[in-house]
């Protein structure tokens, strides 16, 4: 697969975006193109690297690997020779590929980390390591369109989520530990999931994008329940920021929100020695009980209602925790949401954007916007 370097800021024209993706700090994402792919540092921000295929050379689904040369990639529909139901591991230092695996469907998404890279079908997952590029672990999954599966990226921990076979179920496997976790998080489909850096605490939404759950994969319980909004929503991002002290959420809303966090360590819990459940059944009964402040700088507390105290009484989105800071962006895009440093969120949009605003982690409110670039004018709003 070879490829032509193009110095940054040459003509897009023509040029569309068709699906972007952090690395697994946050430093960097990576962008698939309709003629190849893109890498883009964050702090500060600047095109790194571009590959160019030719105008047949689409790349449907990019990851890479934290910053190394080590990249996932599968192909577009307009792709002649590397078509979406191929993975190519491509190591773009040396310019050659590393392996190719063909699929008899499409891939709907690709995850990498140190260990292991995954390959998420319609149905089926498969696990791979890096160490013998085998299949390593394969999971069935009720229809997962949108890809849904998280994979750690912590050095001691290999803790990897996905969709459960049944609606609204999520299925988590603790490989190191060799311990397997069914968790029914909620009564209607999964529509995205997120985890922590170190695979202890996993965050998901529903079809219906009202709720957003924060539960501890070693043993499923939930420790918290934040409320997105009344209204139906897609949700397109959930991101958790690297100390566990904030998750935000995208959707179709145009409204970003940020929630604070009170979630117990899961580490401290496996070294108290407190018995794994079997699962959890949390659908309206999130064990609110079971958590304790993160020891971590003074931050502000959610918003909830003025009628929470009537909890029991009054419906339930009366007690539920509303988001701490928000902002407004055009309704005209989907955005992959991750958190920067100093409490700021990032914001990619598939029509070419990216956004860092910053929030106040003691009063919360309107978030301020600190930078804006337009990376890809080519592209089209989604």
């Amino acid at each position: 697969m070879g490829y032509v370097e193009e110095a940054s800021g040459s003509d897009d024209g023509g040029v569309e975006l068709l699906s972007v993706s952090w690395n697994q700090d946050n430093s960097c994402f990576i962008a698939a193109t309709t003629n190849g792919f893109r890498v883009f540092s964050c702090k500060p921000f600047h095109e790194t690297m571009r590959r160019m295929f030719g105008p047949n050379g689409g790349i449907g689904i990019a990851e890479m690997l934290f910053r190394t040369s080590i990249f996932g990639l599968a192909g577009a529909e307009s792709n002649t020779e590397f078509p979406p139901t191929m993975l190519q591991l491509w190591d773009d230092y040396n310019e050659r590929r590393i392996h190719k695996y063909n699929f008899t469907s499409e891939i709907r998404a690709v995850r990498l980390s140190k260990d292991y890279f995954v390959v998420v079908l319609e149905k089926t997952i498969n696990v791979y390591r890096f160490k013998d590029l085998r299949l390593f672990y394969q999971a069935r999954t009720v229809s997962n369109p949108n890809g849904l599966c998280c994979l750690s990226h912590h050095a001691n921990a290999s803790v990897f989520a996905c969709p459960g076979t049944s609606k609204g179920q999520v299925l988590i496997e603790h490989f190191g530990l060799k311990e397997t976790r069914f968790i029914a998080a909620h009564d209607s489909p999964l529509s995205c999931m997120t985890m922590a850096l170190d695979g202890t605490l996993l965050a998901t939404a529903s079809v219906r994008g009202t709720l957003i759950r924060i539960f501890n994969t070693r043993d499923g319980t939930c420790v918290q329940e934040v409320r997105r909004g009344l209204d139906r929503a897609e949700i397109y991002s959930i991101a958790l920021s690297p100390n566990v002290q904030w998750l935000a959420v995208s959707s179709d809303k145009g409204t970003v929100h940020v929630f604070s966090l009170r979630v117990k360590d899961a580490e401290e819990d496996a070294k108290k020695g407190e018995s794994a459940t079997a699962g959890a059944q949390v659908n309206d009964n999130c064990n609110y009980g079971s958590t304790v402040p993160v020891t971590q700088t003074k931050i502000g507390s959610n918003t909830s209602s003025s009628l929470s105290f009537m909890k029991g009484i009054l419906p339930k989105y009366f007690s539920s925790e509303w988001s701490f800071a928000q902002f407004r962006l055009p309704e005209i895009t989907r955005y992959i949401m991750a958190f920067g440093d100093q409490d700021t969120v990032m914001m990619i949009g598939l029509d070419g954007s990216f956004y860092r605003y910053s929030f106040d982690p003691v009063n919360g409110g309107e978030m301020m916007l600190k930078e804006y670039h337009l990376f890809l004018k080519g592209s089209k709003s989604l």
